[in-house]
This record gives C-alpha cells, sequence and structure tokens, in this order.
C-alpha cells in the first residue's frame, strides 16, 4: 500500500516536472508590415528568453523577408507574397540580433530581437 502511494506521488511529481518544462519556451509573433498598413515590423523589437521562437507572419504590403546581420542561418531570404504566409526562428544564443526587410530597408523596416 505504502509502495502504490509513493509510486503514484512519483507519477505526480514527474508528470508536472515535464509539463513544466515544455511549457518554458514560447513563441512570439511578428507581423511583416503593420496593421495599419505601415512598411514596418510589428513589434518592431521582441524580448524573448533563449530557447524561444519568433514566428514571423506576412501581414501587409507584400513582399516582405527578415534578413539578419552577421546570422544568415537566421535569415529568410525568400519573400513572402501571401497574406499569412509564415516561417519560424529559434533563438538559442542569448544576444541582440538586428534584422531587415530587404526590399523595405531603405523605407526603414527594421527590427531587433532580443535574447535574454
Amino acid at each position: 500500500m505504502l509502495r502504490s502511494i509513493f509510486a503514484g506521488l512519483f507519477a505526480i511529481v514527474l508528470t508536472l516536472g515535464i509539463g513544466i518544462s515544455s511549457v518554458s519556451a514560447k513563441t512570439v509573433e511578428v507581423k511583416l508590415g503593420t496593421d495599419a498598413g505601415m512598411l514596418a515590423f510589428e513589434p518592431s523589437t521582441v524580448t524573448i528568453s533563449a530557447g524561444d521562437t519568433v514566428k514571423f507572419v506576412n501581414n501587409k504590403l507584400a513582399p516582405h523577408n527578415a534578413v539578419f546581420d552577421g546570422h544568415e542561418e537566421l535569415s529568410h531570404a525568400d519573400l513572402a507574397f501571401a497574406p499569412g504566409e509564415s516561417w519560424e526562428e529559434t533563438f538559442d544564443t542569448p544576444g541582440t540580433y538586428d534584422y531587415y526587410c530587404e526590399p523595405h530597408r531603405g523605407a526603414g523596416m527594421v527590427g531587433k530581437v532580443v535574447v535574454e
């Protein structure tokens, strides 16, 4: 009987531990083009934790992409044309990652991901 209680408690603790660790990573959305139709990322700066993911979603005034200065592995050079078209990047290393939209960089379409 006592062994069954301990086994049950161990199972609960193990389940809670697994649940907590899988919830810790999150996904933050960045729109390519604002809801008002401006040539900007919305939000232009996101702060996340190491291991989190940024989902880039084409919103308005296509085409858009996201090119990270000095981080080709994070860049998405292909242009997104369709509304709702998206891709995700996971950031494992703390730091500040500046990026821009190639077609609209001259218009000031730049962003930043801060990984803590």
